[in-house]
């Protein structure tokens, strides 16, 4: 009895798995989606638009570049470029400072133009303290932060009690730069044109990064040329007091169901080219998608 009994519950598994195997609509395996899957994807609800107040405008001699302001984690920065840039003080300065793979720095470097209405200097904002944990999308830490991850937009870290939170220094953020004083920082800017700095983190105030227009700082001159302006900038505007330009810029919700979709397809290529993926992206190498609307 107990042989047949083995038998035929033998026969049930073996009929089962042909059934499984013979009807194909019964799997349900899914190929992961790819990056570009992925922000193709995405809802319109998942994207936000860059508020215009927020952003600057800065007129290089091959185009223009367009940042994208980081109240949040540097209020007092923010205002205060955005007031230098409202009275007109940065018209007919330079990017004076062009180090290879590293920054681009303009501004006034002789530190004797006037500043109207803006404040000499301001005070450093290294990062933002909380009183409670600040939610972050969250990557794993790394070695210059305990946790990364992505805030509003920008790529950011934190203290282990997630207390403290700032922007870090991948390639194309803004930054203010400063003498050894760390509340020195008056008029002069940098943006990251290689690979991120990140020794920098919490040294400098970063508050802002590059929605587009990389490639007018990669193109700027690395020497001066005799009897030629070296690097103008013919100005610096906050893009909601430009008129005659309507141009609006949306972002990938960091928060939302595609970003975090996207990490996990960062972290593990799927495309035919990739033959090795390693589970991973550091917070540099997962690019927040941005989309000029008009």
């Amino acid at each position: 009895m107990k042989t047949r009994f083995s038998i035929y519950v033998m026969a049930l598994l073996l009929s089962g798995c042909a059934t499984t195997a013979n009807n194909k609509s019964v799997i349900n395996i899914q190929t992961p989606l790819s990056a570009n899957d992925v922000i193709k994807n995405a809802t319109a609800d998942e994207w936000q638009v860059v508020d215009p107040q927020n952003i600057l405008k800065i007129t290089l001699p091959t185009g223009s570049a367009y940042i994208a302001l980081n109240p949040q984690l540097a209020p007092k920065h923010t205002q205060h470029i955005k007031t230098l840039a409202q009275e007109g003080f940065y018209k007919n300065t330079r990017v004076y400072r062009f180090v290879e793979g590293f920054v681009a720095q303009g501004g006034d470097s002789s530190g004797k133009k006037e500043i109207k209405t803006a404040n000499k200097t301001v005070p450093a904002e290294f990062y933002l303290p909380t009183s409670q944990p600040l939610k972050i999308t969250e990557l794993k830490g790394d070695g210059y932060a305990p946790v990364t991850g992505f805030l509003n937009g920008f790529a950011v870290a934190q203290n282990q009690t997630q207390t403290q939170t700032w922007q870090v220094h991948c390639n194309g953020v803004f930054a203010m730069a400063r003498a050894n004083d760390i509340n020195s920082a008056s008029t002069e800017f940098f943006v990251t044109i290689g690979q991120g700095p990140r020794y920098l983190d919490k040294n400098i105030t970063v508050f802002g990064r590059v929605l587009e227009g990389m490639e007018h700082f990669n193109r700027l001159q690395r020497l001066p040329t005799e009897g030629l302006a070296f690097n103008p900038i013919t100005n610096i505007e906050v893009l909601a007091d430009v008129n005659s330009d309507v141009t609006v810029f949306k972002v990938m919700k960091t928060n939302s169901a595609s970003f975090k979709q996207l990490i996990d397809a960062r972290k593990s290529r799927t495309e035919p080219w990739f033959v090795q993926s390693y589970n991973y992206v550091d917070v540099c190498g997962m690019p927040i998608p941005t989309k000029r609307v008009i």
